[in-house]
């Protein structure tokens, strides 16, 4: 038996005066960290994660924070080998293959909407050497910017901060010096998982979606009503129900909600000849045709909830320009920094970004500027000063509640860099091919620096080398870039971004992207109307409490896509309210927690799997069948066994 090991009691509190904390790993002994073992290990898991997280995110528009999964897998691992100290190795395991997620919401939020604007524009060239920098220059930068701050959110506000994400993957870790067996189920839950999506996604077993269309009255009430029931039944987005919660499930539901089943029947029902789409008046368009117009209100609400979030942040952004000063008016390095508080020297970091920006800037000149200083110049300032403005954002974000408004971000960052480079006279394809690869490398850059604090954090607590993780952060980025490059492209040929596939490839946040600058660079009229609706909503909700951002993404994406998150999150709800011990309730939600990462996971990396099939030309699902209100039937009896088995699965912890 492994002895009891836990953090001090000081570690999730503010410290008293004098107090230090002292972590699991001694700041005065060296331990393993970076070996030939870790870097191996965390190299795969950002390849495998990589590849699932992209996958999960352009087909529903959810990342899924690969952390955890990656921290159980190499506590599982290094368990089963009897590894001996693994936890240093485990550390650089999940800060290396953590890169998956952060690299993904980067690419996939914006780079798909280069291919979804291609199928409109074929003059429009988009390569995969686009793709990879932009992806590798955003990570670089993010973690550049981000490393000066590293002190400050891990251990100047030791305590006030609850990082939700660290917190569990730190538990994980240190369940590891106990005992590996917090991967069992996790493994079944995958295989279970990934089993129940492959089913569908290869071989056509049931439908992917129950709708009310299945019989005839329902196909009547949307054709007449505008009034439509979809869900999803796969086993990843079940999954990530329960991660999110009954509380952010039930907000994104009701945007959702509020769109499908209020505005789109109340748009056909008031205004029945409004057009809608080209030659499409609102009378005789599907509920789905609706929704495609309606969707803009969306897009106003992230754009204003990004917008609210740096207000929100403008003090940690004034101490951030004060800290900078701060680094550079010291010209010394300190000497004697103990190990826990090493991180790469200033020096460094300052060369490094100003290297990055001008690599970032040539690729600009060359590639996407088409050789225009002036358009190089401008996109590369947009991008330096952005990116660094919303850098502690991120950070903010992230320790607070777990979570990046990356999106409302972006969406804000190209709306703005739209209406400047238009001013400076580049418009058209070129216009919106610089945009999106501006908005992909401030995006990435983000998304990098508000997933990285979590790493550093779980090395603060653990007593780990920030240098050591910060270091081979870069090499994770470089993996992952190539990865994600290569999976949208491969989604691309399968699948295609076409504007009429949004129910195989959902790609929502790409889609938004494309969506706001198609009419700011071709000159035609945005629908300002709709996005100020979108974001008067926001307002409205962030005076009352209510997440601004989940209720807007709600708005955005389809509601077959939407309504499986709530059941999630009620599962959820149960087993945390089942019984009146905390403890026995805490144990259950742990092991749900296990249950539903294996879902996701396994769903998503058997949704790649199944994608690579359809590439390569082979396909067994049967479209008779699958077109068959049967199908959808069969689908639902099988999404029911799939929540029973969650629920029971978990009442067993």
């Amino acid at each position: 038996m492994k002895e009891e090991v836990s953090l001090p009691d000081n570690a999730f509190r503010p410290l008293k005066e004098g107090e230090e904390y002292e972590p699991l790993m001694k700041p005065n002994k060296q331990y393993r960290e970076v070996t030939p073992w870790s870097i191996v290990w965390g190299l795969l898991m950002a390849v495998i994660f990589s590849a699932a997280t992209a996958y999960l995110g352009l087909k529903v528009g959810q990342v899924f924070e690969a952390a955890i999964p990656i921290t159980i897998i190499a506590v599982g691992v290094s368990g089963a080998t009897h590894r001996k100290d693994p936890l240093g190795e485990n550390i650089i395991i999940q800060s290396i293959g953590a890169c998956s997620g952060m690299i993904v919401a980067g690419a996939i939020f914006t780079l798909p909407a280069l291919y979804i604007l291609q199928h409109k524009y074929p003059e429009l060239t988009v390569n995969f050497l686009q793709v990879f920098l932009s992806s590798v220059l955003g990570g670089i930068l993010g973690i550049l910017f981000l490393i000066p701050f590293r002190k400050y959110f891990v251990k100047d506000m030791h305590g006030k901060y609850p990082f939700p994400e660290a917190t569990a993957s730190t538990q994980v870790l240190i369940s590891g010096e106990r005992s590996g067996s917090q991967a069992k189920p996790l493994l079944v839950a995958g295989i279970v998982g990934g089993l129940f999506d492959f089913a569908v996604a290869a071989f056509g077993a049931w439908n992917e979606n129950f709708t009310s269309r299945c019989c005839e009255l329902g196909t009547t009430v949307a054709d007449k009503a505008k009034f439509v029931f979809s869900i999803n039944t796969s086993a990843a987005l079940l999954g990530m129900g329960y991660i999110v919660g009954l509380k952010y499930a039930a907000i994104i539901c009701f945007g959702s909600i509020a769109v499908w089943w209020v505005i789109v029947p109340g748009i056909a029902l008031i205004f029945p000849d409004m057009t809608i789409a080209d030659g499409v008046v609102a009378a005789s368009a599907s509920p789905e045709q609706l929704f495609s117009y309606a969707k803009s209100i969306g897009i106003g609400g992230i754009a204003m909830a990004g917008i609210i979030g740096v207000i929100k942040s403008w003090g940690v952004i004034k101490s951030a320009f004060g800290l900078v000063g701060q680094i550079f008016k010291s010209g010394n390095v300190e000497k004697h920094v103990e190990r826990t508080q090493r991180d790469i020297s200033m020096k460094i970091i300052a060369i490094g970004s100003l290297l990055t920006i001008i690599v970032t800037a040539l690729f600009f000149y060359f590639d996407v500027m088409g050789g225009n200083l002036l358009f190089t110049i401008v996109g590369i300032l947009i991008v330096a000063i952005i990116a660094f403005l919303f850098t502690t954002v991120a950070a903010n974000a992230i320790a607070i509640v777990g979570s990046n408004p990356v999106s409302g971000m972006t969406l804000m960052t190209l709306i703005l860099s739209s209406i400047i480079m238009v001013v400076v006279g580049l418009k058209g394809t070129g216009g919106m091919v610089a945009a999106l690869i501006m908005g992909g490398v401030v995006c990435t850059a983000l998304s990098s620096a508000g997933a990285f604090i979590t790493d550093l954090k779980i090395g603060y607590w653990l007593g780990a080398t920030p240098k050591k993780q910060e270091t081979f952060k870069f090499l994770g980025i470089l993996v992952s870039a190539a990865t994600v490059g290569g999976v949208i492209m491969i989604l691309n040929k399968a699948y295609g971004f076409t504007p009429d596939n949004s129910d195989v490839m959902a790609a929502p946040q790409a889609r938004a992207m494309a969506a706001v600058i198609e009419p700011l660079m071709s000159g035609q009229g945005a629908p300002w109307l709709l996005y100020g609706i979108g974001a008067i909503i926001s307002i409205v909700l962030t005076l009352c409490g209510i997440s601004a951002l989940a209720f807007a993404l709600g708005m955005f994406i389809p509601l077959q896509l939407n309504l499986p998150l709530i059941v999630g999150g009620l599962i959820n709800w149960y087993i945390n309210t089942r019984s009146t011990d905390v403890s026995l309730n805490q144990r259950r939600n742990e092991k749900g927690t296990l249950l539903a990462s294996g879902f996701i996971a396994g769903g998503a990396l058997m949704g790649v799997v199944s994608a690579g099939m359809q590439f390569g030309g082979l396909n067994f699902a049967n479209t008779t069948y699958i077109n068959a209100p049967i199908s959808q039937i069969v689908s639902l009896i099988a999404y029911i066994a799939l929540i029973i088995y969650l629920t029971k699965a978990s009442m067993k912890a």
